[in-house]
């Protein structure tokens, strides 16, 4: 099968070559893919016990091919999405993918493109516990980084549950954001945002997610006292103010939430932005584009059109 692959340990640039389609355990499925997610982590989230030529990638959407003995939830024949990350038999940018049975796996609806169901699985799952986080009371709510992926979901989503929006990205963007539901537009190169965000809500907002690196500590200061911030980049800071800071929960089981949301886009009630989708050769200039954090949307990669 062609797939990218990392030649050697240590190599930094994944190469397209021919491999052998994984073998599949009785917990496996195997998976033709059709679509992949393209993010920034995809070519250096591998396992230490890593085989070489290592495929990338980390999310996929594509038809089961075959299912193992001990699987009983999906079947040869089903449209699934699917985050499959850290697996010593490789990666998604490939034609076929060994997929643990106990991944995070959703079913893809027969209207939904396998190009905007492979854009959902990671910057979903993102979100969906980072609001878990924030917990079930809305208010007001800062997004740091509302353009990318992960971002363009977190205003819609945290407006349909109730939550008031500021969001920030570059100048150019103020108007998608507002498309999507967001009150407030700043420019993050403004060094006057701050200033904004809190003539919106004089006193901070309730809650901020600090999407891209390095913005939490920006992010803290339109916070409220007493408030709440998600870093989903990870980025580390000293809480003040009273101010509890977390990082998204990677063990929260948002897989329900992630099927609902798969309908909800299907049935046009969510909107998934795609920048850009692009010929699975071209994969390449795809992870080049989202090293720059300034993809608006997602980037995708098809394998079958």
């Amino acid at each position: 099968m062609k797939a990218f692959v990392l030649p050697y340990a240590g190599a930094e640039l994944p190469q397209l070559a021919e491999v052998a389609p994984p073998a599949t355990s009785a917990d496996e499925l195997l998976v033709r893919v059709k679509a992949v997610g393209v993010g920034i982590h995809d070519s250096y989230f591998l396992p230490g016990d890593a085989t070489y030529p290592y495929p990338i990638g980390i999310e996929a959407a594509g038809v089961v091919e075959t299912a193992g003995l001990a699987v009983t939830a999906h079947h040869p024949g089903d449209r699934v999405a699917f985050v499959s990350s850290m697996q010593p038999k490789g990666g998604t940018w490939a034609e076929f993918v060994a997929v643990r049975a106990d991944s995070l796996i959703v079913s893809v609806p027969e209207t939904m493109s396998f190009v905007e169901a492979a854009a959902l699985p990671v910057a979903g799952n993102t979100v969906l516990r980072a609001l878990r986080a924030l917990g079930p009371a809305a208010g007001s709510l800062f997004i740091a980084g509302g353009s990318g992926a992960i971002g363009t979901l977190a205003i819609q989503l945290a407006v349909r549950r109730g939550w008031r929006v500021a969001a920030s990205a570059s100048e150019g963007n103020r108007d998608y954001l507002r498309s999507l539901g967001a009150e407030l537009a700043v420019d993050y190169r403004d060094p006057c945002w701050a200033a904004q965000v809190l003539r919106w809500m004089p006193g901070g907002v309730d809650a901020a997610i600090a999407v891209q690196p390095d913005t939490s500590t920006g992010s803290l200061g339109v916070v409220r006292d007493g408030g709440g911030l998600i870093s989903i980049s990870g980025d580390r800071l000293e809480p003040e103010r009273g101010i509890v800071v977390q990082v998204v929960p990677h063990s929260a089981d948002v897989g329900d939430e992630l099927s609902r949301l798969m309908l909800d886009v299907a049935a046009g009630e969510v909107r998934v932005e795609i920048e850009q989708v692009l010929a699975f050769e071209d994969a390449g200039e795809a992870l080049a584009k989202v090293a720059t954090r300034h993809a608006r949307g997602k980037i995708v990669l098809q394998l079958d059109a």
